[in-house]
């Protein structure tokens, strides 16, 4: 008989729409009490400042209002799951359109007008509805997905950056994790590795003898932030299981060759 599918996970729309709501809300509150020094400290995102990183939120922000507003693409080009190796491919765009909203305005202003016109947006279409983006035609309801998962990798940044402490939704944090762990699963299949992120997540991945029953032989076990910033390469592998922030059992038990999964 052939392998059973792995069942494709799917997220709430509705608690999806509220993370992205309540995850904005705490952005553009931290945002807001930036000073000019920091504005123009360094990030740990190559060159940019935090200038370019808050530019680039305000993007994240008005894309989906932006988008909304185009017409609606005749069919769907890119499912959820295939979102993490298409934005790899081209994450070099973000930069570029970083430094040239940065160049714009205030980045508390940008920010703070995407963000008043998104409720309103989101209020009027349903979770179904296409929408053009840059890497292809999604559903409404995935790409939200991809925003609050952004929101939260900047969000880490951000803080990384100005010790300001801008909170995580807990939902948005979920659906974070889950992408990502997700992500992993796609990226390396198999059932040889059981990586589990309490409370939110338990996938299997990697190629080798799958486990079925009893306790797993090779387990990877972590927090939900240490798991994100592994999952879009903040960190090294090697950094967070010295530190103790990641456990690791088994001969298989090791990601390094599959991190990040996301940039």
């Amino acid at each position: 008989m052939p392998p059973a599918r792995k069942r494709v996970r799917t997220f709430d729309p509705a608690r999806t729409r509220a993370a992205v709501l309540a995850q904005y809300a705490r952005v553009r509150e931290g945002i807001a009490r930036l000073t000019p020094d920091q504005l123009e400290a360094p990030t740990r995102l190559g060159d940019w400042t935090v200038r370019e990183l808050t530019a680039h939120l305000s993007v994240v922000v008005g894309s989906v209002v932006r988008s909304l507003e185009l017409p609606e693409p005749a069919r769907r080009e890119l499912a959820l799951m295939d979102y993490p190796a298409v934005a790899s491919a081209r994450a070099g765009e973000a930069d570029t359109v970083a430094r040239e909203t940065a160049a714009e305005g205030t980045t508390d202003e940008l920010f703070a007008r995407a963000a008043d016109r998104l409720p309103e947006a989101l209020a009027t279409v349903t979770d179904e509805r296409l929408i053009p983006t840059r890497l292809g035609a999604m559903r409404l309801a995935d790409f939200l997905v991809t925003q609050v998962v952004e929101l939260v990798v900047r969000t880490d940044d951000l803080n990384d950056a100005t010790g300001l402490g801008v909170p995580f939704d807990r939902q948005a944090q979920a659906i974070t994790t889950r992408f990502l762990a997700d992500a992993l699963a796609v990226k390396a299949p198999g059932g040889a590795v059981e990586v589990r992120v309490p409370p939110f997540a338990v996938v299997q991945c990697g190629a080798g003898p799958r486990h079925t029953r009893g306790t797993p032989p090779n387990v990877v076990e972590t927090d939900p932030l240490t798991w994100t910033r592994l999952a879009t390469g903040r960190t090294g592998w090697a950094t967070e299981v010295g530190a103790g922030r990641v456990t690791a059992s088994g001969d298989r038990a090791n990601l390094t060759a599959t991190l990040p999964v996301l940039p």
